[in-house]
């Protein structure tokens, strides 16, 4: 059984061959065209072609052959099996560190738990869970030091006024 993870949202149809237009969830849009099995509803799906037009990407699956074909996808989630993903030297999976400990090496300290990366228009934040409620740290190198599954730790460099009312 394939271990997956989502990787975007069939947003609308393109041509008129069955192509499909994917709004990714991942840093770059180029990661999905790696892809040659992408699954929906849990089923395995041949991909036949994948290039990135704009900020999307443009797949055609087998057996999509035609607009109506295309249009019964719409609106689905698009997966793609872990074990198939190529991933730089240092970067992980979103999935994988929720959860992690945050700790801070300007108060030498855990803060909190990262609980959720937000996509905001600026830049993505990480929204981490505190006992004096949430820190938002945008998830950025200069505040980003350093992801350490082995101690399940996300180490950051914050900015005094940054979640701690200085």
């Amino acid at each position: 059984m394939p271990d997956l993870l989502d990787a975007g949202a069939i947003i609308n149809t393109h041509g008129v061959r069955g192509d499909v237009k994917v709004d990714p969830w991942a840093d770059s849009p180029d990661f999905l065209t790696q892809f040659r099995t992408l699954y929906i509803d849990g089923q395995p799906r041949r991909v036949v072609s994948a290039r990135v037009h704009t900020r999307f990407v443009l797949i055609h699956f087998e057996g999509v052959d035609t607009v109506e074909d295309a249009m019964k996808l719409r609106g689905r989630t698009v997966y793609f099996d872990r074990a198939d993903a190529k991933l730089p030297e240092g970067t992980y999976f979103l999935a994988d560190i929720i959860g992690f400990d945050v700790f801070d090496l300007r108060k030498n300290a855990v803060i909190g738990r990262l609980a959720e990366l937000l996509p905001l228009p600026a830049g993505d934040v990480y929204r981490v869970e505190s006992a004096g409620g949430d820190i938002l740290i945008p998830a950025r190198p200069e505040f980003t030091r350093g992801i350490d599954p082995a101690s399940r730790t996300v180490t950051v460099e914050t900015i005094p006024g940054m979640g701690d009312g200085q």
